[in-house]
């Protein structure tokens, strides 16, 4: 084994010996180090951690003695049998931030101060209206599902009539609502990919099978395969032409139904926007769309267009359940729609992404290799495990905190960083950039 996920602070009033047996016990009885993983020795560990060696010695004796660890003379220091498995891949859990951190997370956009008023005038609107008296469209309303279809087919190359659009209320909604009405099966999911989806499929009773993020993607036996082709999550790069052909004669062969998450598409600031997977193949593509990227995530709202067999099943059981978005929150997404503030916020977002990007370039390209090109309102970047620590760590300091890329792996074993830059300001972003830098020069 090369290192250890551990991290010792000096400021804490514990000894470090006792703060790194304490975290290496912790990691053992969460399976994360099985019985005869080997760790890695007392001198490469110090150095690691850039510690004294006696620090590392005392640790492992501490763990030697109470039977976590055994030595093997001439072989180094082992888990002792009698450890936990090792825990089934599966996504790490989310810790939120510690309060008072500034979170440089890939989903919360950056709105424009200038365009508040555009915002406040939508909702004034909905104000006036009269809500409807008993409940509305299972579809959504309808205005608003034409604007959507007008917005699809002039941006994303899909030509749908708006009765094939459904509101939701949110990406992971209607991944929710889709998954009781595809055949029997696990469903394939990007590794790594998008925990939440993982653990809406997850919940729905379905097993999740871990497919590789670039390459060939073998859907047999699945019932489904929930991809990002336009801006994969979180690595960053686009489908290839040929892999999306393919995935699609796969699915066609095999009865896969294959779920786009089209989550951020409109903020490509290198090219032009990449057409939808599901302007290729109507027939085997659930396309989901958001306005959590463009209008801000709390708005709770987003759109599918499903496969044609799978629609009437879809509305019948909206119709029974009442399962579709508030009525205002269509009305003032309507309104923001037909102002033109939806295009403005994209627009200025855009730019400003595209600002953003090269200078996360700069601070980081020396340390790490870029997982994906630059798209978006984030970077991901590869870099050694050590260095992931460092930069994050320097960031905690300074007020922030940046995601490594292993929270959104499950079987994968990558290390790097995923540095949001979309809900902070440009003061900020320098501030952070700036630590992470200090962190990683150290």
């Amino acid at each position: 084994m090369g290192t250890l996920p551990v991290r010792l602070d000096r400021d804490r009033p514990e000894p470090l010996g006792v703060q790194l047996s304490t975290q290496v016990r912790d990691l053992i009885v969460a399976g994360t180090l099985a019985s005869g993983d080997r760790l890695p020795s007392t001198r490469a560990l110090a150095t690691d951690l850039g510690v004294a060696r006696s620090v590392t010695e005392q640790a492992y004796d501490q763990l030697l003695a109470e039977g976590w660890l055994t030595a093997q003379q001439g072989a180094g220091t082992f888990v002792a049998s009698g450890g936990a498995p090792r825990t089934a891949a599966r996504p790490r859990p989310h810790r939120s931030p510690a309060p008072g951190l500034i979170t440089l997370d890939l989903g919360s956009p950056w709105i424009d101060p200038r365009h508040r008023a555009g915002w406040r005038r939508a909702w004034r609107e909905v104000s006036s209206l009269t809500p409807p008296a008993g409940y509305p469209d299972p579809r959504g309303v309808v205005e608003l599902r034409i604007a959507i279809a007008d917005r699809l087919a002039r941006t994303r190359g899909l030509a749908v009539d708006p009765d094939e659009v459904l509101l939701t209320a949110g990406t992971t909604d209607g991944l929710r609502q889709l998954l009781p009405h595809l055949p029997p099966g696990p469903v394939g999911v990007d590794d790594p990919g998008y925990r939440a989806a993982v653990e809406c499929i997850r919940i729905a009773g379905r097993g999740v099978v871990d497919l590789p993020p670039t390459g060939p993607i073998d859907v047999a036996g699945l019932a489904a395969a929930y991809v990002t082709p336009a801006h994969q999550h979180p690595l960053g790069h686009v489908m290839p032409a040929a892999e999306r052909l393919a995935l699609l004669a796969a699915a066609r062969e095999h009865g896969t139904v294959v779920v786009e998450d089209d989550y951020d598409s409109e903020f490509r600031y290198d090219v032009a926007p990449i057409p939808a997977l599901a302007s290729l193949d109507r027939t085997h593509v659930a396309y989901l769309g958001t306005a959590s990227k463009s209008v801000g995530p709390g708005l709770r709202l987003g759109w599918m267009v499903p496969p044609p067999a799978l629609l009437r099943g879809l509305v019948e059981l909206r119709e029974q359940t009442y399962d579709m978005p508030s009525w205002p929150a269509q009305r003032a997404l309507l309104a923001l729609l037909r102002e033109g503030w939806v295009d403005k916020v994209v627009r200025s977002a855009r730019r400003a992404y595209a600002d953003r990007a090269p200078r996360v370039a700069e601070a980081l390209a020396p340390y790490g290799t870029p997982a994906g090109p630059a798209a978006g309102m984030y970077s991901t970047w590869f870099m050694p495990a050590a260095a992931v620590r460092r930069a994050r760590a320097a960031a905690r300091d300074a007020g922030f905190d940046v995601a490594p890329i292993s929270n959104y792996c499950r079987s994968a074993r990558l290390s790097g960083l995923v540095v949001g830059f979309g809900g902070i300001t440009d003061a900020e972003l320098d501030r952070a950039l700036a630590a992470m830098v200090r962190g990683l020069e150290d």
